[in-house]
């Protein structure tokens, strides 16, 4: 049942619609956030170093404080801000759709968790001969003529 509500686009749809308001509500009251996303759907424009880019956890913590909250915003669905990485503080302008948001953290504690960011959506077949033979050894089971 967990993993269908997961699954579920209306649900990832609330999940979303509440991280953009628990972001919102953020900005509007001046409070430094952070954010735990998925590194697959971060963009990073320039891009950073590769060096820098490969030691990121799957995972990584993104702390909006001092410069990088005052840049941010969002935008398009994306939380979007400039921040400075490695020791000699490479600059990038970060993008990270909202629902790749899988949490929102205030003084170390979260706020917010969205367990469908860290979910791929399961295949989906078209008939249940297609999801039989999906797996070649299902084949066996075949009628020859």
């Amino acid at each position: 049942m967990l993993y269908d509500i997961l699954q579920d686009d209306e649900f990832a749809a609330i999940l979303r619609s509440h991280a953009v308001e628990i972001i919102q509500y953020l900005f509007e009251k001046g409070e430094e956030f952070a954010v735990i996303a998925d590194l697959s759907q971060v963009t990073f424009d320039p891009m950073i170093p590769k060096e820098i880019y490969d030691a990121l956890p799957e995972f990584p913590l993104f702390i909006l404080a001092n410069y990088t909250y005052e840049s941010a915003k969002l935008e398009n669905g994306n939380l979007v801000f400039e921040a400075g990485f490695g020791s000699e503080n490479f600059g990038s302008f970060v993008t990270i759709p909202v629902e790749a948001i899988v949490q929102i953290i205030v003084d170390e504690t979260p706020i917010f968790a969205n367990l469908t960011a860290t979910l791929k959506k399961k295949r989906t077949y078209k008939n249940s001969m297609e999801a039989l033979l999906s797996n070649p050894e299902n084949r066996k089971f075949l009628k020859k003529k």
